[in-house]
């Protein structure tokens, strides 16, 4: 029998985390009355605390700030991707149109 992965919202994650950090729970006091495993909340309470220091983390970001520094790298490297397309494009049509005005 296999045992599914439940998945939590980053809003459930930073509650979670302001239990530990703003409220003065224990891990395990959060971690029971919230039924989830202490090392999960150990990371979320790590990842927030990371994140309110301005680095930003490798998987998805948990604060406001992060998740919107994350959504604008992934928008810059969409536009050098494209930006990258257009070049090789434009480099493409001025060789063919060198070739066809000899």
């Amino acid at each position: 029998m296999t045992k599914q992965r439940r998945s939590f919202t980053p809003e459930f994650k930073r509650e979670a985390a302001d239990l530990v950090l703003k409220q003065n729970y224990s891990y395990i006091e959060a971690s029971r009355s919230l039924g989830i495993g202490e090392s999960a909340l150990r990371r979320w309470v790590d990842q927030i605390q990371k994140e309110q220091k301005g680095i930003t983390p490798q998987s998805k970001a948990l604060t406001p700030e992060q998740q919107k520094i994350q959504e604008l790298e992934a928008r810059i490297a969409r536009l050098e991707r494209e930006k990258s397309i257009l070049k090789k494009a434009t480099a493409l049509l001025m060789s063919e149109d060198h070739e066809r005005s000899r």
